[in-house]
């Protein structure tokens, strides 16, 4: 049990490591990026870990995931910073929101329990890529659902701009992404262990 519990702990500080280096090296290759397509990479080892280690752990990946994406948008200020790092005033005000915990963190949260539970339902290559878009939906549609809900007032954002939004942004690319990659990696991890 001891062995057991020592392992699933070191795999986890690996994801998280993994997340670490996802998102240094994403900011510097999308700072030279050409294309606009910018796609969010981060929720892959979450969507991962959560198949492998469970809901629960492949939850708290998605509690650093937030966190990371906290301290991101508080240091590196994007005109849309505030909607994800309640240090960063709102346009117009001199102040932030502490809904932008919730746009940052409970999306992520939910990244990492949905996965597990479709991948084990199913439990094969098909699978994972199914979990993989379930993931990856949940952090689109919720992220954008409660900037619209939290924010709207100030990004200027409608329903239908939120359909609209979901549809042609960056979420094919990331899609594509985390079924491609979480299907050809969660069977080898899975061997491994």
């Amino acid at each position: 049990m001891k062995k057991s519990k020592a392992s699933d702990i070191a795999i986890l500080a690996i994801f998280i490591a993994i997340m670490v280096v996802v998102q240094v090296l994403s900011q510097i290759v999308y700072s030279v990026w050409p294309l606009p397509i910018v796609p969010t990479l981060l929720h892959i080892p979450v969507i991962i870990g959560s198949i492998i280690l469970g809901a629960r752990k492949g939850a708290f990946l998605g509690l650093v995931m937030g966190i990371i994406s906290v301290i991101n948008s508080t240091i590196l200020t994007t005109p849309l910073s505030y909607v994800f790092s309640p240090l960063q005033p709102i346009p117009g005000t001199n102040h932030g929101s502490l809904w932008a915990l919730v746009v940052a963190i409970v999306p992520l949260i939910l990244i990492g329990i949905f996965p597990y539970f479709i991948y084990k339902a199913m439990q094969n290559r098909t699978g994972a890529g199914i979990a993989a878009f379930v993931g990856t939906a949940t952090n689109t549609v919720l992220v954008l659902s409660f900037i619209t809900l939290f924010f709207g007032q100030y990004t200027g954002m409608t329903f239908a701009g939120l359909i609209q939004l979901i549809i042609t942004s960056n979420s094919i690319a990331e899609v594509i992404i985390a079924i491609i990659l979480t299907a050809a990696i969660v069977p080898s991890l899975e061997k491994s262990r």
